[in-house]
């Protein structure tokens, strides 16, 4: 039996932490971090053609009892041209996942992004091999 107030990471190496209260039962949890996976990767950096998830700047997603979501997110680079743009358009996509109260973005550099965060996906479709 899992607890459903530990913590989940996905199988990809440096994958995000995905923790939340134990009031949600395992399979509404399951849900709603699936749909929040599938919202992240609608975001993409515009001069890269990978979307945010896979390309690790996603470092951690927390889901109170509440149902609100806290996002620590990072950039490739801290002057990357869409800094202000990005938490924004995450803020949106995650929005729109059903049952989500609401979305807080937070901007972390610590630790730096670097390309060993990237999955696998990412280092495909950035011919990275």
């Amino acid at each position: 039996m899992t607890d459903a107030s530990a913590p989940v990471a996905d199988a990809r190496p440096n994958s995000p932490t995905i923790a939340s209260p134990s009031s949600l039962s395992a399979d509404e949890l399951e849900r709603l971090t699936d749909d929040i996976i599938a919202a992240l990767k609608t975001v993409y950096d515009p001069e890269i053609p990978a979307d945010i998830y896979e390309l690790g700047l996603i470092y951690r997603v927390d889901i109170d009892d509440d149902r609100n979501v806290t996002i620590d997110m990072t950039l490739t680079a801290p002057g990357c041209p869409v800094a202000g743009e990005m938490p924004g358009w995450v803020e949106n996509a995650v929005s729109a996942v059903h049952g989500i109260q609401g979305v807080t973005v937070n901007m972390v550099f610590d630790p730096p992004w670097d390309q060993s965060r990237m999955s696998d996906e990412a280092r495909v479709a950035l011919d990275m091999w």
